[in-house]
């Protein structure tokens, strides 16, 4: 059952730029993005506590920004400088207090 709506995936051209949005209902404590390529599997990207005390994995480091407005419950990746090795499936993960929410996906396709 899909409980977050994720949106702003497509394509775009290698050293393009992208933003997903996650919204996600209340009570929402760590939210992450992982991505899942053709034939990998799922991977974290980022993460970002409720504070707002954010990580990102190393391969995307200085390239990919989490962030989130609590008033709005809703997570954002800001992908910059894609390459194609970046095209997956994006998937919104949020941890409630005793569940955790996944959203449907979306699609991210650099070309080069």
């Amino acid at each position: 059952q899909v409980q977050l709506r994720e949106s702003g995936g497509g394509l775009v051209q290698a050293g393009g730029s992208l933003r997903l949005s996650c919204a996600a209902p209340g009570n929402i404590f760590s939210m992450y993005w992982y991505r899942q390529a053709p034939g990998k599997q799922r991977e974290m990207v980022a993460s970002i506590t409720s504070s707002g005390r954010a990580y990102v994995v190393d391969f995307v480091k200085g390239r990919f920004t989490i962030s989130r407005d609590n008033a709005k419950n809703t997570v954002y990746l800001q992908m910059n400088s894609l390459k194609p090795e970046d095209t997956a499936v994006y998937y919104c993960r949020a941890d409630q207090a005793i569940s955790v929410l996944w959203g449907q996906g979306t699609q991210v396709t650099v070309s080069s």
